[in-house]
């Protein structure tokens, strides 16, 4: 759901048909937390006093496995190196339970698999399902069109 290096912050659970942005949390470790997040905790001056202070910290936004994603803005570097395109649907995972160690990640419709630590800060990606789901069935596309027509 939340990496472990995630837990000293503030969480909260997805909603479908949210916007999410991966930002790099005062831990180090990348995430998933929400545009309307990011804009609430902007701080004037960004430096090492602002990873102390919560009011300044976004809260980060947890994912639970099989919920179904649409991942945008993936690098040229990413789209070669896993055979995707600029945008996918991906479904949420997590690699391991070892303690310590980063799990949180999503699997490509085919079936590569890269944890979120490896997505680059201000990749976007929205929330198409929170429920366990095997297959994504629609296209990027279509999972679009149909939250933006919900809105």
């Amino acid at each position: 759901m939340c990496d472990y290096s995630l837990a000293a912050m503030e969480t909260r659970l997805a909603v479908e048909g949210e916007e999410l942005t991966v930002f790099r949390f005062p831990s180090g470790s990348l995430g998933l937390t929400s545009p309307a997040e990011l804009e609430r905790c902007k701080p004037e001056l960004r430096g090492w006093r602002s990873w102390f202070n919560p009011r300044q910290t976004p809260c980060a936004v947890c994912i639970p496995p099989g919920a179904q994603l649409v991942l945008m803005d993936i690098p040229k570097r990413l789209q070669q190196q896993y055979g995707v395109g600029p945008s996918e649907p991906v479904t949420f995972i997590q690699t391991s339970a070892t303690p310590g160690r980063h799990r949180d990640g999503v699997r490509f419709r085919n079936n590569q698999e890269i944890l979120l630590q490896y997505l680059a800060e201000g990749q976007r990606a929205i929330v198409v399902s929170t429920g366990c789901s095997e297959e994504f069935t629609a296209s990027p596309r279509e999972a679009l069109e149909e939250i933006l027509s919900a809105r």
